[in-house]
């Protein structure tokens, strides 16, 4: 389980393409990993991956993404150089800051718009049409591993505000139009909009 509070940014070092497999390696901020086993989890924008091996370097480690993982994230997408929001699991006793995350990805959405009104950032996404029944206002949302507050509704999917400190904290300040971005529903939140979907009822947006 993730907090959806980011706790680094991490640059791809490397990455082994094969056959329904990439392995990558990523450089983390000093003292990330310390400590870190093999087996460990660790959040890459979002989706929970495997520690399975360490180095070269002190402040590397390495995963493996498997086929289904690449097909329902950005993962695949990935470079060497790009940068991506890291967070270790959480343990007992860890302040939950954000909302609790599974690290399962449920889909990907694309940036629609990025506003940057005086110290804010307004970034909207479009996702999906499938998943745009568990967007509720004022609702938690992870994006990219961070736990988010859907600031508001669009047509194509919702948005939100961010402040100097998340920007400064996480990669959202290099996203562009057009850029694709890992999404988790929170688990509450779907949970209700299946239960009346089944009791064929219908959730209010707002």
């Amino acid at each position: 389980m993730f907090t959806g509070i980011i706790q680094g940014i991490a640059r791809v070092d490397a990455i082994e393409r094969l056959a329904g497999l990439h392995r990558l390696r990523l450089d983390f901020p000093e003292g990330f990993i310390n400590s870190v086993e093999i087996g460990a989890s660790v959040a890459v924008n979002g989706a929970c991956l495997t520690v399975t091996s360490a180095g070269p370097a002190s402040h590397q480690a390495a995963f493996d993404v498997m086929m289904e993982t690449l097909r329902v994230t950005t993962l695949g997408e990935l470079k060497e150089g790009d940068q991506v929001n890291v967070e270790r699991a959480a343990r007992i006793g860890d302040e939950i800051g954000g909302h609790l995350l599974s690290g399962h990805v449920h889909c990907m959405a694309s940036v629609s718009s990025i506003e940057a009104p005086e110290n804010n950032r307004r970034l909207a996404f479009s996702v999906p049409s499938d998943w745009r029944p568990y967007l509720i206002n004022k609702g938690y949302i992870a994006v990219d591993g961070a736990s988010l507050t859907i600031a508001e509704l669009t047509d194509d999917g919702f948005a939100v505000y961010l402040i100097p400190e998340t920007l400064r904290a996480t990669r959202f300040g290099l996203l562009s139009e057009g850029d694709g971005v890992n999404i988790e529903i929170d688990h509450q939140t779907q949970t209700i909009v299946d239960t009346l979907k089944r009791m064929n009822l219908k959730p209010s947006p707002s």
